[in-house]
């Protein structure tokens, strides 16, 4: 390497701090697979949180609104308020989502998982019938010699 002969040629001391390491290609498919989900999961429980925060807040809102619609009388705070509590709904219903697309997400990784064991057999239909019936194919053969015979 470059870096440890000008340290011999300087006469001093080389130690590197950033280290060469050499990872296959699986290796770092591998790798990349895991960050992947590892930001998935992350922004998953972030988005989480931030519905479920604001979901409370909302909530909070609600209250101090119906004291105003009830304090009042007023149609607008009622009408506020009902609009807040819509908003509140589909938050609710944007965190199930959420649940439902991060649960989708684990099966896609599952089915991905699993095409890898798929056969593909090129033959005849009677041949491939033969391999998966062996007494089928043993019966054919005796009532040909059956046949043959008489």
């Amino acid at each position: 390497m470059s870096e440890e002969k000008i340290s011999q040629a300087l006469n001093i001391n080389y130690e590197p701090s950033i280290k060469e390491v050499t990872i296959d290609k699986k290796e770092l498919q591998k790798l990349k697979r895991e960050r992947k989900e590892n930001m998935l999961s992350a922004d998953f429980d972030s988005a989480r949180q931030n519905i479920n925060d604001m979901i409370n807040v909302g909530m909070e809102a609600v209250d101090g609104i119906m004291k105003v619609a009830t304090a009042g009388d007023s149609p607008r705070a009622y009408e506020v308020a009902s609009m807040l509590l819509k908003t509140i709904s589909e938050m609710n219903k944007d965190l199930i989502e959420i649940h439902k697309k991060a649960n989708d997400a684990d099966v896609d990784k599952v089915k991905s998982i699993n095409t890898k064991n798929n056969a593909i057999y090129v033959g005849s239909t009677t041949d491939l019938q033969n391999l998966l019936n062996k007494a089928r194919s043993k019966n054919k053969e005796i009532v040909g010699e059956v046949i043959e015979n008489e």
